[in-house]
């Protein structure tokens, strides 16, 4: 089985009272630091606990070293996985209130604990769940301290140095989840420097989703990702994006197509920016 795996509004809304069931509500907005925060306040899926994407989903950030969004400290994350009861075997369901990137970072972080069954992302994510005509809720979670251990998976990270030792080989498949006009440099509302890794392809993470925001039948994300992959192994796929973030979205995409589990660069273009020796493209 895929360790990608979706979850409907129904689906959802009838195993709410499922022992153990662990909810992660992941809202999250680049332009108001306190939006996830304050709508979880507002309103939440029944059980479900806040999962902020800068103090617990992110570490530290150094400026002029690393990203936007640093990887976390694992035991860190791993103690937070624990607050919010996690055991080895929960069922975890992810979501948030857009397209999905902000639940595919908490996803791919606990494929990189190694916590790789039973994690779902809710598709659609609150919009569907409103559209099905579900509640929220103001309760808090009930709290339960969960025993799950988190090891980091290193293999399934890449750094800038390691991503520069690579580029130019012919098998490297790099793929940039930004929106085109960013990835071809005509456009960069967020970091300093426009434009892209030399030799990444432009992968926008939005079109894996339908037109209602759900992620598009398995065959047709096969079908877009064997575009992408040209021939090439999917074993030595690197995805990277602004922060790393949008990123995991394309990696969820690709397990839910039936690839296996790529790489991340995950400082991506924020921390790739930094060393003005590191190569830049613009253009397509």
């Amino acid at each position: 089985m895929s360790i990608a795996q979706l979850i409907s509004p129904q689906q959802l809304e009838a195993r709410l009272k499922q022992p153990g069931l662990v909810i992660l509500d992941c809202r999250s907005s680049l332009d108001d630091l306190d939006y996830g925060q304050r709508s979880y306040a507002e309103g939440h899926i029944e059980g479900s606990s806040y999962a902020d994407l800068l103090n617990d989903l992110s570490g530290p950030i150094v400026k002029g070293v690393t990203g936007r969004h640093p990887l976390p400290n694992p035991q860190m994350l791993t103690e937070r996985l624990q607050f919010w009861g996690v055991n080895p075997d929960s069922d975890i369901v992810l979501y948030d209130d857009g397209p999905g990137a902000y639940a595919a970072r908490a996803w791919w972080l606990l494929a990189w604990l190694g916590k790789r069954e039973g994690v779902y992302l809710l598709d659609g994510g609150l919009k569907a769940w409103h559209a099905a005509g579900l509640p929220l809720s103001l309760d808090p979670p009930l709290q339960r301290r969960g025993t799950f251990q988190g090891q980091p998976d290193d293999a399934l990270v890449l750094s800038a140095d390691q991503l520069l030792a690579r580029l130019g080989q012919a098998d490297l498949t790099l793929i940039d989840a930004r929106a085109p006009a960013r990835f071809r440099g005509e456009v960069e509302p967020i970091d300093p420097i426009a434009g892209h890794i030399p030799g990444a392809q432009c992968a926008a993470f939005t079109d894996n989703l339908g037109p209602d925001g759900r992620f598009l039948p398995v065959e047709q994300l096969k079908q877009r990702f064997a575009e992408t992959l040209k021939g090439r192994s999917p074993q030595v796929l690197v995805a990277y994006c602004g922060s790393g973030v949008t990123a995991c979205h394309n990696l969820f995409a690709l397990c839910l197509a039936g690839y296996p589990l790529g790489g991340l660069y995950a400082g991506s273009w924020s921390e790739w920016i930094n060393d003005p020796t590191r190569g830049v493209a613009t253009g397509d």
